[in-house]
């Protein structure tokens, strides 16, 4: 899951019955149309922009249906969908997030089988990360918007200057890095909210995810997720300290759990290095041109062979929705070569496969699979109890402020996915 952005993960509450304006949606332009309603929790991010220009195409191509694309506040974006479904008065569609997000709200949205033809369903990757039980593609709760990276970005002027000439791949050489360019006056690395509307803290699960992929196998995170391998387990808590020395030994600000202007003081040179993903790829090329490339966070005792790429979130039918055809019609759209085109325009990487990107820097992130052959993993806290990834979004962030043992920090995970009924903790995947 990004914070939208991407991104951040605040706790997802049962819902209360909200009163306020009925949604539902009516005809507008007269008999023969249909108004249909999105709801998306994007803010200003590129997600927000694609959406909207889909929309807009959309109805050129098939003007008795009008979309209203509707967003909606980020903190409260889940609860609020939720109560809204329970007394149908919601969004025909809405933005939904991938992994364990769907499956828990699988009650109220529609299925796609049937829906979207299957061969266009074929053509979207990562469908397995938003079917039943996380296993198989045929019969998705979301359309995947874009692919994703959950990932890095840093100056080649800076590391050059640095006189820095290959990216580091592990810890030893991460840390040799911020030595180099820390002595020529930046921040090596640059921690902060960066805006995001979730939380006033960094979000922690992006490192968190590089860390885990340094230590384990994709198919090893499940045990993570049943308890099989601890979280206190000795090599994640290693990971962890090793996390925590950036701040110690002047790596990063010292105010990464209050400061604000991270993405600016990246863009503006004042740092070298900071993590983020695809939704900002654009922003970044705009205002730093060829100066700017990602890296695969080398957060592992040996050289990083993983990466983050994750359809992190996309579009669902609500299941109550009045226009299932026509919502259906939309999402097969999304599959279409038309629509790869203005995901591609807005600064994302289309999810359909055989696609390109145009944006440089997008389009090595998919050289890190396609031609580095890193093993491609979901982000994290998509395949991690809601819970848990709370525990940790409060824990973390206090480990690399240097306020919290790497072992404590994972102890109250440990605790709070042990508290969880066994049924969230099973052998397969639930929401």
């Amino acid at each position: 899951m990004k914070f939208m952005r991407k991104r951040g993960v605040t706790a997802i509450v049962a819902a209360t019955v909200l009163t306020g304006t009925v949604l539902m949606s009516t005809p507008s332009w007269g008999s023969s149309t249909t108004s249909l309603t999105i709801w998306e929790n994007y803010g200003t991010e590129q997600n927000a922009v694609a959406l909207k220009n889909l929309a807009k195409a959309f109805t050129a191509q098939n003007p008795t249906i009008k979309i209203n694309v509707v967003s909606e506040p980020a903190s409260n974006y889940f609860s609020l969908l939720q109560s809204r479904a329970i007394t149908h008065n919601g969004p025909d569609m809405a933005v939904m997030w991938t992994g364990l997000y769907a499956l828990q709200y699988s009650g109220f949205l529609d299925g796609l089988k049937g829906g979207v033809p299957a061969a266009d369903l074929a053509k979207m990757e990562g469908l397995q990360w938003m079917n039943p039980g996380l296993s198989g593609t045929s019969d998705p709760l979301v359309m995947p918007l874009e692919t994703q990276f959950y990932i890095g970005f840093y100056n080649k002027s800076l590391f050059a200057k640095a006189g820095i000439k290959t990216f580091p791949t592990d810890w030893s050489q991460l840390f040799s890095a911020c030595t180099k360019l820390k002595k020529i006056g930046v921040t090596p690395f640059t921690y902060g909210n960066g805006g995001q509307a979730l939380g006033a803290e960094f979000y922690p699960w992006y490192d968190m995810s590089y860390m885990m992929i340094g230590n384990y196998s994709v198919g090893q995170w499940k045990s993570l997720y049943n308890g099989s391998i601890k979280w206190t387990a000795p090599a994640n808590v290693v990971a962890l300290a090793n996390w925590a020395k950036l701040k110690s030994m002047g790596c990063t600000n010292p105010d990464v759990l209050t400061k604000t202007n991270n993405i600016q003081d990246f863009e503006t040179g004042k740092a070298a290095m900071l993590m983020d993903g695809t939704w900002d790829t654009q922003q970044y090329t705009q205002k730093m041109g060829s100066n700017v490339a990602a890296f695969v966070p080398p957060f592992s005792v040996k050289p990083i062979k993983g990466v983050v790429e994750f359809p992190g979130d996309g579009i669902s039918a609500m299941s109550y929705s009045s226009h299932k055809a026509d919502d259906m019609k939309f999402l097969d759209f999304m599959t279409t070569a038309k629509a790869a085109q203005i995901i591609n325009a807005a600064g994302l990487i289309p999810d359909i496969a055989g696609t390109t990107t145009s944006n440089p820097v997008n389009q090595q992130m998919l050289d890190f699979v396609s031609k580095d052959h890193m093993a491609v993993y979901p982000m994290l806290d998509n395949v991690t109890q809601v819970n848990v990834v709370n525990t940790g979004s409060s824990e973390l962030t206090t480990v690399l402020a240097g306020q919290t043992k790497p072992q404590a920090a994972l102890s109250k995970m440990l605790q709070t996915l042990n508290a969880l009924p066994a049924s969230q903790r099973g052998a397969q995947y639930a929401g």
